[in-house]
């Protein structure tokens, strides 16, 4: 089972937490192995909203494969923002140091700014806080204006719904594109914005369009991704002919046909298991291709 710890830290923004934390949450009630944590100094926090959270004041053992998350709170500054606690960053350190994943909403970059995180590695936050951050953390690289970015397991988002977007690249990658859209669907959230990055995943950077008919036929290839799905089957699915849905399809996505936005779900997903391990050959197999040549090609692509 994989844990994901949440850090609240008072005046904590509702929805920098909330988002996120429902993003796992339906994952685990759609059949995916994850325990959510919150923890904090006291046993209770207030929110910037001012409906008080319960906590855990220790946290739980931690490996690889755990996510820790720091939402935003309440604060013009980033300066004027609650300490966290030497053992929160301390925590944040050895998690990352030991290969975990560690997560910032909004302010909460400020958190893994003080725990040395930001340190040579692209990170963004509010765009109202952006300068700030930039100026209290010059070894850090704010990218600005985007949703949110990834860096070597440090992971940074724009703030309030921003977390949502983060949460579900983060399952797609991890568990790929058909469980995000299911996580999607439960919380009744279009999954179609992304980091405006390369590593936003493929089922959220080709989905900034508004045409139903080719939001079906994605969300049908997000689920069926590694079988063969001829474009005769795919625009019977959709009910317009094999001319309409190419053409509609390539206009929707900026270019790619159907077998393109296919292939681009394979290639990303095999090099998430290239990435844990997996050798080219198996890669290719699970994701569907006939062997490693294809795949080969693309990733030199």
């Amino acid at each position: 089972m994989s844990q994901v710890v949440f850090v609240l830290l008072p005046g904590v923004h509702l929805l920098d937490l909330a988002g996120p934390a429902q993003a796992f949450h339906s994952a685990a009630v759609l059949g995916e192995s994850y325990r959510l944590w919150y923890v904090a100094e006291r046993e209770q926090v207030p929110s910037a909203q001012g409906l008080p959270l319960a906590a855990e004041t220790r946290w739980p053992e931690l490996g690889p494969d755990d996510l820790v998350v720091v939402p935003g709170w309440r604060g013009p500054t980033l300066r004027d923002a609650p300490p966290p606690r030497a053992e929160d960053l301390a925590r944040l350190r050895a998690h990352h140091a030991a290969g975990g994943t560690v997560a910032s909403v909004c302010a909460g970059a400020e958190a893994l700014g003080q725990a040395g995180l930001l340190d040579g590695r692209r990170c963004t936050t509010h765009h109202d806080l952006q300068d700030e951050l930039a100026a209290r953390y010059p070894r850090a690289t704010v990218v600005r204006d985007v949703l949110f970015t990834i860096d070597d397991r440090v992971v940074t988002s724009a703030g309030i719904a921003s977390g949502i977007d983060l949460a579900l690249h983060l399952l797609s990658v991890r568990h790929g594109p058909a469980v995000a859209a299911k996580v999607a669907r439960d919380m009744v959230v279009y999954a179609r914005r992304n980091g405006h990055e390369p590593q936003a995943s493929a089922m959220l950077r080709y989905r900034s369009h508004v045409d139903d008919t080719v939001h079906r036929v994605q969300d049908l290839i997000d689920s069926r991704f590694a079988e063969p799905l001829p474009l005769a089957y795919l625009a019977a699915r959709a009910g317009v002919s094999e001319r309409t849905l190419t053409r509609a399809f390539t206009r929707a996505t900026g270019g790619l046909t159907p077998l393109r936005y296919q292939q681009a779900l394979r290639l990303e997903r095999a090099q998430h298991l290239i990435s844990h391990g997996t050798v080219v050959e198996s890669a290719a197999r699970e994701v569907g291709f006939e062997d490693a040549r294809m795949l080969r090609r693309l990733r030199a692509h």
